[in-house]
């Protein structure tokens, strides 16, 4: 499943050209929105100083930071569908600017709290959601390497904005800090601006034109709506259809158990680099030797996301995604359970190398995974859920594991219960796709459609049955970019659309010939059967799920 079909059609994904461009804003927008928080702790010691706080206190700043990347992921799906993917990165960029530079004024904790945690963590969360949403659109048969490109933004950046973010306190203090680094989050707004919707159709692969970028950013005319004849009102009504919030998704099996890996996995993931320098000093390394660990993880990472993104892209490994990613979490679980009891300097450098390398390969695979799961359509959508799904993990998993330090002093327990549940998230994945989401192999079933062939179907299928010539020369509109209103005309003509569009009890030849077992003579013959002989029906068997549905009448 990619982001587009193939060449030549709408929405078709150009893997390079302006995607190369594409793919720089979603490194920068990655790096910024995992590393920040992060390298905002900086000024942590700053902080306690001047609001006479602790540092429980002050560590709040970054909590409420990651807790609005993760947990505003429904919303900003509703404005990416509402309003289109560059409009809402560009808001993005500047509420995460002025939320920090804000800060930079504050004079109460509370303050802080409001500022550089809501807004610029709000902010940040509309930039890295609608950056990963656009480089699936942009790239199909690239898109695990360009997946694991910008996911090293994140060690890039947390290496660079670590020690930049210590030379600004040392010179202008925290505020003037919090002033420079909202500064520098403008750059975001820089990255949304690369964000061309993509549109399909000849001559079409670096982006859209001109006139298709004015129309997403302005509103369309009353006048001009009606003068696009039957072209734009087909789009219309296709795009009215789609929802802000598509929460189908749930009954894709392959959503759900992704769904409750990841959230099995967020619960251990983070937790040993948050214990990890403390760890270390625990058992006797100097603060130095113990601060320098972090960097031996961000170092492998930014070498393993490439690596393994590139792996990923391969022939052979690409329709086993799924296991890879499984692989990558259990290869994680057993090193923090190897690793619980190093005390060594030695052991516990060899642990900062396997960890980083099973790291890199998690972060580098997890949305490519979600991704192959759903398809592009409904990628926006998935991607919300998940991260808030998620956002319940991050506030359960690390503030638990430090309750847990504090009640046993013993580090060691933190490592078998992080790995424990890294391990099973992984075991949980791999068997249940082998179970469940697996395939059956027949001679009736048609051969799996090639890479981005699904979503291209999804859209034909939105899309009137019989579109007229003109509507199919004329150039598509971005998909990212909703119609605010439509006339009640069209209304009609849609309505009588749909009644022609039923299908009948034997399927067209142009139906058969797209490999839609299910929509054959004898299959539709046996669905109205079956359910009158014996239950459970040939569905639950089979586990296929048609199209349409059929019920006898008196």
């Amino acid at each position: 499943m990619g982001a587009g079909g193939p060449a030549g059609r709408p929405g078709s994904a150009p893997d390079g050209g302006w995607g190369w461009a594409v793919l720089l804003g979603c490194f920068v927008v990655t790096g910024f929105s995992y590393a920040f928080p992060k390298a905002v702790s900086v000024y942590f010691k700053a902080l306690m100083r001047d609001f006479g706080v602790g540092y429980s206190d002050t560590a709040w700043i970054s909590s409420i930071m990651l807790a609005m990347l993760y947990g505003t992921g429904p919303l900003s799906s509703i404005l990416v569908n509402q309003f289109g993917c560059r409009p809402v990165m560009l808001a993005g960029g500047l509420l995460a600017s002025s939320g920090m530079i804000l800060a930079s004024f504050t004079t109460r904790l509370v303050e802080l709290y409001l500022t550089a945690g809501v807004l610029t963590g709000l902010g940040m969360a509309l930039n890295f959601q609608p950056s990963l949403i656009m480089l699936g659109l942009y790239f199909d048969r690239r898109r695990p390497l360009a997946n694991g490109l910008a996911a090293a933004g994140s060690p890039v950046f947390l290496s660079a904005l670590s020690p930049l973010g210590q030379v600004l306190l040392e010179h202008f203090g925290w505020r003037g800090g919090f002033l420079l680094m909202g500064g520098l989050l403008l750059n975001c707004c820089t990255c949304g601006a690369v964000m061309r919707p993509l549109t399909g159709g000849p001559g079409a692969r670096g982006g859209a034109r001109p006139e298709e970028e004015a129309r997403e950013m302005l509103p369309l005319e009353q006048g001009k709506k009606k003068a696009a004849g039957s072209a734009g009102g087909q789009q219309r009504r296709r795009r009215r259809k789609k929802r802000l919030l598509d929460f189908s998704v749930f009954t894709d099996r392959g959503f759900v158990v992704y769904t409750i890996a990841k959230f099995i996995l967020v619960l251990g993931l983070f937790v040993p680099t948050i214990m990890l320098v403390n760890y270390a000093k625990d058992a006797g390394v100097p603060d130095t030797d113990a601060a320098f660990l972090l960097s031996v993880i961000g170092f492998v990472d930014i070498v393993a996301r490439p690596a393994c993104g590139a792996l990923a892209g391969l022939g052979r490994v690409r329709p086993h995604v799924t296991y890879l990613f499984s692989l990558a979490m259990l290869a994680n679980g057993l090193t923090d359970l190897c690793s619980a009891r190093a005390r060594s300097y030695g052991a516990l450098v060899g642990f900062c190398v396997a960890f980083g390398l099973s790291y890199g390969m998690v972060g580098a695979l997890q949305f490519e995974v979600l991704m192959a799961t759903v398809g592009a359509q409904r990628f926006p959508s998935a991607i919300g859920l998940v991260l808030l799904v998620e956002a319940v993990a991050v506030l359960i998993g690390p503030p638990s594991a430090g309750r847990l330090v504090d009640t046993l002093k013993n580090y060691e327990i933190i490592f078998y219960l992080a790995g424990s549940e890294v391990l099973l998230s992984a075991l949980f994945l791999s068997t249940a796709t082998y179970c469940c989401l697996r395939k059956p192999c027949g001679p009736e079933l048609a051969p799996d459609p090639p890479p981005g062939a699904r979503d291209t179907e999804e859209a034909e299928y939105d899309s009137d049955p019989s579109p007229p010539a003109a509507a199919t020369a004329a150039p598509q509109h971005s998909e990212n970019h909703v119609a605010p209103d439509v006339e009640q005309a069209e209304e009609e003509e849609e309505e009588d659309g749909e009644e022609e569009g039923k299908p009948v009890l034997g399927g067209s030849a142009e139906m058969l010939s797209k490999g839609h077992w299910y929509q054959t003579d004898l299959f539709r013959v046996l669905q109205l059967a079956l359910p009158l002989i014996a239950r459970p029906s040939l569905l639950s068997i089979c586990g296929a799920r048609p199209r349409y549905q059929y019920t006898l009448k008196d």
